[in-house]
């Protein structure tokens, strides 16, 4: 998202409790070292992380964040000296040792502005297990008036050492209802409900597309996973399709139309009771087998997260579609 843009939107009210607990911390002089901001992705975890910078080095004392001071407008360019963000290199997923490197040596120098020095790594979890280890050094000695804030969707992949050394704040996804308004005020009347129908409650990368580009792939992937749950689609011809074309877009529709059978099975009362093994759907009918589904989410978001990674996306796309179609499909012609 440009910079720009990061600028202009409005602030998420679902935030609301979170950013006031900061503030009570920052004015009592009790604000942590380190946060671990735990998003919902696209809740506004990045959004929360660049509010606190704005906190720490907002020029106006008592009003800060003001959010219009020279300071609070460098902050959200990503342009202020004292603030240095870690994100995956281009061309990667991964968060790498010299990056975070740079950081512990761009933290230990004194700040341009005689006072706090931030930084802001997200996704936090993209770090490999080399930069977790460099950032750990810092972690456990900080150097004075810095502020560490990691945003991670998954913290689980996150070492134990560096969960423990940081506060955790938790940013919900939004209610439909709020993500909706949010939207419109960030950029007006579109197709926002659509676009989140393929999103997911994820406002915060809604605003960053085209919501009418969104919903048409996200309708046209939708079509295609109940035609393959059905046996009406071919899983080869489809996973051919897909790597051609928006996979990371698709892979999210994906996993959020697993997730909506497991919420339609739960109210329904449809999960098998045993664990068995079995295929994700049984013969076609509503009956799921809950163990292999959620393994099915946890092997689509692995795909998402080795998009960088050079390997046959149509290939891996065909193993995961063959879990959901019925055993009986062989040749169906794709719907």
């Amino acid at each position: 998202m440009s910079a720009v843009m990061e600028q202009a939107l409005p602030a998420p009210e679902w935030t609301d409790g979170e950013r006031e607990r900061l503030s009570a911390a920052w004015r009592a002089g009790r604000l942590p070292h380190a946060l671990l901001i735990h998003e919902s992705p696209g809740a506004g975890g990045e959004w929360l992380a660049q509010w606190v910078a704005q906190l720490v080095l907002c020029g106006e004392g008592p009003r800060a964040p003001c959010g219009s001071c020279t300071a609070c407008r460098r902050v959200a360019a990503r342009a202020h000296p004292d603030l240095t963000w870690l994100t995956p290199e281009e061309n990667s997923r991964q968060i790498r040792i010299e990056q975070v490197r740079e950081l512990a040596a761009e933290l230990a120098l004194t700040s341009h502005g005689g006072g706090y020095k931030a930084g802001i790594l997200s996704p936090a979890d993209f770090m490999n297990r080399f930069a977790a280890n460099a950032l750990l050094k810092t972690l456990e000695e900080p150097p004075q008036q810095t502020l560490l804030v990691l945003v991670a969707t998954a913290p689980s992949r996150l070492p134990p050492t560096v969960l423990s050394r940081c506060q955790r704040l938790s940013v919900r996804a939004p209610s439909r209802a709020q993500a909706l308004a949010w939207l419109n005020r960030a950029r007006g009347p579109h197709a926002w409900d659509a676009a989140l129908d393929t999103l997911g409650e994820a406002p915060l990368i809604a605003v960053r597309g085209d919501p009418e580009e969104v919903a048409a792939v996200g309708s046209e992937s939708r079509q295609a996973l109940e035609a393959l749950g059905a046996g009406r689609a071919d899983p080869v011809a489809l996973s051919e399709r897909w790597a051609k074309n928006e996979l990371a877009l698709r892979l999210q529709c994906f996993e959020n139309w697993l997730t909506e059978r497991i919420r339609q099975a739960e109210r329904q009362g449809a999960f098998m009771t045993e664990m068995r093994a079995g295929p994700y759907l049984s013969g076609g009918s509503p009956v799921l087998n809950i163990r292999e589904l959620f393994r099915l989410i946890d092997a689509v978001r692995e795909l998402r997260a080795t998009l960088d990674v050079p390997l046959n996306r149509a290939v891996a796309l065909e193993s995961l579609f063959r879990r959901v179609a019925p055993s009986r499909v062989g040749t169906a012609s794709e719907a």
